[in-house]
C-alpha cells in the first residue's frame, strides 16, 4: 500500500502530491497577487511587511526564499542588501516573478528551481530561510524542515508565514464560511479556476495547528522556536534558531 498524504481534504498517494500541487500552482500562477489581494482584502501585504521586519534582512547575507516564485517576499528584503536567492518548485511561479522584477528594475536576485524536500545546494549556505505560504503544499512537511535546517549556516534562523486556525471566537466560524464557500467563488470570478482555490482553502485546514507544527519545527533542530498569532491564529508567524 503506497503511503497517504492529504491533498485538501482528499487523502492521496505520496507520489501523487507534487505533480498536483505543481498543477494547481501553474494555473493560478497569473493570477495569483491579485487573488492575494481579493481574498485577504489586501491584508496579505501588511503581514508580509511585517514578516520581513522579524526577519531583518541585512546587507551582504545570504537569504533563501523558499516557494517565493512570484517574488513578493523577495522585493521586500532586496533593498536592504541581502543577497536574496528566490526558490520554487513550479517554473511558471518563477516565471512571473521574474517578469515581475524585470518590470522593476530589479537585477540583483537569483531564480532557482527547487524542491523544498531536496534542495540541491551544499550544507550551511544561507544565513537565513523564508518561507511564505507555501510549507503547506509540501509532501513531506518533516524533509522540508530538515532540509532548511541543513543548508542554514550555524546561527542561521528560519522563518515561515502560514495560515492556520484561528481561536477566535465568533471570528473562527466566518473565517469558515468564507474560506470555503467563497473563496473558491472568488477564485471562479477572478481566475476562472474554483476547484484550484478549493484546494488552497481545504489545505488550510489540514495543517497542522500552531503549537504541533512548532514542535515540528523543534524536531528538525531549531531552538528557540517562536510563534506569532495573526488574527487569532488565522495567519502565523513561526520561527527558530539553528544554534
Amino acid at each position: 500500500m503506497s503511503e497517504k498524504v492529504s491533498f485538501g481534504y482528499e487523502d492521496i498517494a505520496t507520489e501523487e502530491k507534487t505533480a498536483r500541487v505543481g498543477e494547481v500552482f501553474s494555473k493560478v500562477a497569473k493570477k495569483y497577487d491579485i487573488m492575494n489581494d481579493a481574498m485577504s482584502g489586501g491584508m496579505h501585504r501588511l503581514w508580509k511587511d511585517r514578516f520581513v521586519r522579524r526577519v531583518k534582512p541585512r546587507h551582504g547575507e545570504a537569504i533563501l526564499d523558499m516557494a517565493g516564485g512570484t517574488g513578493d517576499i523577495a522585493f521586500r528584503m532586496e533593498p536592504m542588501g541581502a543577497d536574496v536567492t528566490v526558490a520554487d518548485i513550479n517554473q511558471e511561479m518563477l516565471d512571473v516573478g521574474v517578469e515581475r522584477a524585470m518590470e522593476r528594475g530589479i537585477d540583483s536576485l537569483v531564480w532557482s528551481r527547487q524542491n523544498a524536500e531536496e534542495l540541491t545546494y551544499t550544507d550551511k549556505v544561507f544565513d537565513a530561510y523564508t518561507i511564505v505560504f507555501g510549507i503547506r503544499n509540501v509532501t513531506h512537511i518533516d524533509k522540508a524542515l530538515a532540509e532548511a535546517y541543513r543548508v542554514l549556516k550555524h546561527g542561521g534562523r528560519f522563518y515561515c508565514m502560514e495560515f492556520s486556525t484561528t481561536n477566535w471566537p465568533g471570528f473562527k466560524q466566518a473565517y469558515d464560511l468564507y474560506s470555503h464557500k467563497l473563496m473558491p467563488k472568488i477564485g471562479k470570478a477572478i481566475a476562472n479556476d474554483e476547484e484550484s482555490y478549493r484546494y488552497l482553502a481545504e489545505s488550510i485546514r489540514r495543517f497542522p495547528p500552531m503549537p504541533e507544527f512548532e514542535r515540528m519545527i523543534r524536531e528538525a533542530g531549531f531552538a528557540r522556536t517562536k510563534v506569532e498569532p495573526i488574527l487569532g491564529g488565522a495567519v502565523a508567524i513561526h520561527s527558530g534558531w539553528k544554534l
